[in-house]
């Protein structure tokens, strides 16, 4: 029997509808999403993986997948998307399970300038939610200082450097 890529389908569709819901019910009761920052930070199961999403969705404009290639149980995904006046690109890779359900998420986001403002977004409303409002408030100055380096390179420095 092929494997279904139903689930994929549905977490595309309710991604470019900002449907936080619609995409957890894409997802298997134990999903682990791996952050784009660290792999040491991971999102367990759909009520962390939602509040996630709600926050995500919020804050990136236009997104749009591009590409998909499946082998098997594992499927990669690539969007475009807008953070403000910055260009976001995304790579997820998606395994699915048995049940066709995705069951991991592994995220990847370019350019660096994009990863950082991302941080910078997300970052104080996810400590609100969990609790840490300190936290929400020490997260810009360190994410926003990060940000600043990481436009700076690539806006004045890394032009430099260009083939020629």
């Amino acid at each position: 029997m092929d494997q279904s890529y139903d689930a994929v389908a549905a977490w595309r569709a309710a991604g470019e509808a900002r449907d936080a819901a619609g995409a957890v019910a894409a997802l298997s009761p134990d999903v682990t999403l791996v952050s784009p920052i660290t792999e040491r930070f991971t999102f367990q199961g759909h009520r962390q993986i939602r509040t996630l999403l709600e926050v995500a969705l919020a804050a990136i404009d236009d997104l749009t997948y591009t590409d998909q290639v499946a082998d098997g149980r594992t499927v990669a995904l690539f969007y475009e998307a807008q953070l403000g006046t910055t260009r976001l690109y995304e790579a997820q890779r998606l395994r699915l399970g048995v049940d066709g359900l995705i069951n991991e998420i592994t995220l990847y986001v370019r350019p660096l300038p994009a990863l950082t403002l991302l941080m910078t977004r997300l970052g104080p409303e996810l400590a609100r939610r969990n609790g840490q409002s300190g936290l929400a408030r020490l997260i810009p100055l360190a994410s926003g200082t990060m940000h600043s380096m990481a436009a700076t390179g690539e806006q004045r420095i890394m032009p430099r450097v260009a083939p020629r």
